[in-house]
């Protein structure tokens, strides 16, 4: 009997839902919905999932106990997007799993960007 097969969501509070909604609407095209969110198409690749150290400073510098990564088609040109738009991309590097960048988002929380490395790329 499988227990568990994938990440069926993820949810977290804000203080103001509206204008964080909004803001991942214009900066990340995220498609929110009436109801508050929006389900992504899970044939789009492997959702990772993780547990750091309490003491790690990878999520900072968020104080958040979470960090979200959204995998993105391309990179370079959403960072480009961002920027222009007023957004402090914080850290954009690229690794053997592809290509990364870091910003935070109107409440503080760190969100990453990921571009999944191409298959067969080493």
């Amino acid at each position: 009997m499988a227990r568990v097969t994938g990440i069926g969501g993820i949810f977290f509070k804000a203080r103001d839902p509206a204008a964080l909604r909004e803001w991942y609407r214009k900066h990340l095209g995220l498609d929110i919905q009436s109801w508050g969110g929006l389900a992504f198409d899970a044939s789009t690749g492997v959702t990772a999932w993780s547990v750091f150290p309490e003491s790690s400073t990878h999520f900072a510098p968020s104080t958040a106990p979470f960090m979200i990564n959204y995998r993105v088609d391309d990179l370079t040109g959403l960072v480009d997007a961002m920027r222009a738009e007023g957004c402090a991309v914080d850290k954009v590097d690229s690794s053997a799993e592809g290509k990364f960048a870091w910003v935070m988002d109107p409440e503080g929380n760190r969100v990453e960007l990921w571009e999944p490395a191409p298959e067969g790329a080493e």
